[in-house]
């Protein structure tokens, strides 16, 4: 560990810094500046995230994911650009935190300048602000919406009626093929269907945000018909209380359950399988053990497979049959969701070698 980081370390502890999140810290930099950041990463999202209490000490965590991102964009420059577009968000999202930090944006503004000698776009995509501040597109935006307004008073309503387009997520996956020996990464982007189903939807991002995807793994691969992820432990639960407690509304005493009485474990989502979303080839879908009980686990389907009887149809009793709702596709990718599908398994459908998801990014 450097000098720097041990001192800020010291400092800290006076100011009642878990020491979970003390050490966290500390053993993520040092894999970072031993060469493996991906393991600090690891380490970040899992244990020091958890272990925040504060904003700003999700701010620091984040900051030491970005320096692990970038350290790790230096090692994997195949995959550069997206290592290095994820290092400058989680610095941006660090500065959120604790505008002040003037270290964070020290070392955001040399990974800009870094980015900028390869030519790697920040991927700030089409922001109107950052930080605050108009972006060039957000003053061309402006400058463009200020004439559009001095020539007629009727396009500018018509502008801001139109609807916004669906969220894309890509999904990080590391997995070996059938046949090979070596493992290959993935990107696989999915667009989702908030206007079919807003709670899948908002649950998905805020536990992508969050980083409860990140290092899970594919645990039940089944050939021409699905691959399932998304459990983070104890099978997984809903980012936040949506009402329902392990698919139940009430208790045994006919008392309505809430955030307080019920397990987190056990937090669930309700079921929006009436969206007309079918199960078609590259369908991300919920996972779930009864009607109702949807939560952090999903399945997205091959290429080769069309599991329609998972659909909801007029009459259908969900209660007694299964009905999954869709709220996703992929839109690039389906190749290797075939070929993780297509890996050898044992006798419970659990891959051979490991099919990890490593990170879901929520695309600007």
């Amino acid at each position: 560990m450097s000098v720097g980081i041990f001192n800020e370390f010291a400092f800290r502890r006076s100011m009642s810094i878990p020491e979970a999140l003390q050490i966290a810290w500390s053993e993520a930099t040092a894999l970072t500046e031993s060469g493996e950041p991906e393991k600090g990463l690891e380490l970040l999202r899992s244990v020091a995230w958890d272990a925040c209490q504060n904003g700003a000490q999700k701010a620091k965590t984040l900051r030491f994911a970005a320096d692990a991102s970038t350290a790790l964009g230096e090692q994997d420059t195949a995959n550069q650009k997206r290592h290095w577009q994820r290092a400058h968000k989680n610095y941006r999202k660090a500065l959120n935190f604790d505008p002040k930090d003037k270290e964070t944006r020290r070392r955001m503004n040399k990974l800009a300048s870094m980015m900028d000698e390869q030519a790697v776009s920040l991927g700030l995509g089409l922001q109107l602000f950052d930080e605050g501040n108009p972006t060039p597109f957000g003053l061309t935006f402006m400058l463009v919406a200020a004439m559009m307004l001095l020539v007629s008073f009727k396009v500018i309503p018509e502008l801001f009626d139109t609807p916004e387009d669906n969220p894309v997520v890509t999904l990080e996956i590391s997995y070996m093929p059938s046949g090979s020996n070596e493992r290959v990464t993935a990107f696989v982007e999915i667009e989702l269907y908030p206007g079919e189903a807003p709670l899948h939807v908002e649950n998905f991002l805020l536990l992508a945000e969050e980083f409860r995807y990140d290092f899970t793994e594919f645990h039940r691969i089944i050939d021409d018909f699905m691959i399932q992820g998304g459990d983070f432990g104890s099978g997984g639960y809903t980012a936040q209380w949506y009402g329902y407690c392990n698919g139940a509304e009430f208790d045994n005493s006919g008392n309505r359950y809430s955030s307080d009485n019920c397990d987190q474990l056990d937090w669930s989502l309700p079921g929006e399988h009436t969206n007309g979303l079918k199960h078609i080839p590259g369908a991300l879908a919920a996972a779930h053990a009864g009607l109702n009980t949807d939560s952090s686990q999903f399945y997205i389907v091959p290429g080769d497979s069309t599991p329609s009887w998972l659909d909801w149809e007029p009459g259908k009793d969900c209660a007694a049959e299964s009905c999954h709702t869709v709220y996703g596709k992929v839109i690039s990718g389906l190749n290797h969701v075939t070929a993780i599908s297509e890996i050898q398994t044992d006798s419970s459908d659990s891959p051979l070698n490991e099919v990890r998801l490593m990170h879901v990014t929520v695309n600007d």
